[in-house]
């Protein structure tokens, strides 16, 4: 599954990164993934996390999300 997606590092600039699944628990796209981008990033699609939730403090515009350890150690394996 290859998906895109835009990223503006500033107003006048946006950058547009395919995706492509290298690991997930279905087919349809509806849960957790770890993405491979044509830019060399790894994108995670998960269950989100606040912060707060994690007793952390994030940066704005960073995001936590959650995925099953299973589902990282299967993309490291795929990506290495």
């Amino acid at each position: 599954m290859t998906n895109a997606f835009q990223q503006a590092d500033n107003a006048d600039q946006v950058k547009i990164y395919l995706l492509q699944a290298v690991a997930n628990r279905c087919a349809a796209g509806s849960c957790p993934t770890v993405y491979k981008s044509d830019s060399g990033m790894v994108v995670i699609q998960g269950f989100p996390v606040t912060a707060e939730q994690a007793g952390i403090n994030l940066p704005e515009g960073e995001f936590l999300v959650a995925i099953p350890c299973e589902l990282l150690i299967e993309a490291a394996s795929h990506l290495s």
